[in-house]
């Protein structure tokens, strides 16, 4: 099994949803022994927001006539696009940043959202081609979204990945969410212990899945 470990915070050590996503990815190894790990920061290593040069993904012939520029685009949209395929197991750190995601994980997904790869068009509608995956998104906010149906209609975080993700296919799409993070040490203390909670209990679960499916 591939677990490919994504996180997007600017904050480095002070990241609640990097904190989050090292207990998930600890939890997973735990409950699946022998489970390989790539780790990817995009905070670090970030792909261009696209440009002229990176939007599409052009291969084999189609991929002649490219300038130096587009030719080095044209790889690092392939190694994420790669990289996503092989993995059965995404886990995403993803904060809400001014209600949705950082731009520097909205610029890898412009780059693995790609016709012909991860989703096709058809006579019938766009069609996913990535499904069979899991995906779990540790998701951080400031203050409380999800229980105040006044700020509901602010989430563009939660809702997009949602959405994106199963846009390519895949329909296992969890959240481990820690919200009011910053409305306070005790809120804070709460939400993170909720947060471990559930991350034992969707660890388990898929656990119990494998298990099941391999008595089959």
């Amino acid at each position: 099994m591939k677990l490919l470990h994504i996180d997007s915070s600017a904050l480095g050590g002070n990241s609640v949803s990097r904190h989050l996503t090292q207990r998930i990815v600890a939890q997973w190894q735990a409950t699946h022994p022998g489970t390989v790990v790539e780790y990817l920061d995009l905070a670090v290593d970030t792909p261009t927001h696209l440009s002229l040069d990176s939007l599409g993904f052009r291969l084999g012939p189609n991929a002649e006539g490219l300038s130096d520029v587009q030719q080095r685009e044209n790889r690092v949209s392939e190694a994420l696009v790669s990289q996503f395929l092989a993995a059965d197991v995404i886990v995403v750190g993803a904060p809400m940043y001014n209600f949705s995601v950082p731009s520097q994980l909205k610029s890898w997904i412009d780059r693995i959202a790609q016709a012909g790869r991860t989703f096709a068009y058809t006579a019938q509608g766009p069609k996913g081609l990535a499904g069979g995956k899991t995906v779990i998104v540790a998701s951080t906010r400031g203050g409380a979204y999800s229980t105040n149906p006044a700020l509901a209609a602010l989430d563009h975080q939660e809702s997009y990945l949602r959405t994106v993700f199963g846009f390519l296919g895949i329909t296992d799409v969890q959240f481990i969410r820690a919200e009011g993070v910053a409305m306070g040490e005790d809120i804070k203390a709460q939400a993170l212990k909720a947060a471990d909670e559930l991350i034992q209990k969707v660890s388990a679960s898929a656990d119990a899945h494998n298990k099941a499916a391999v008595a089959i």
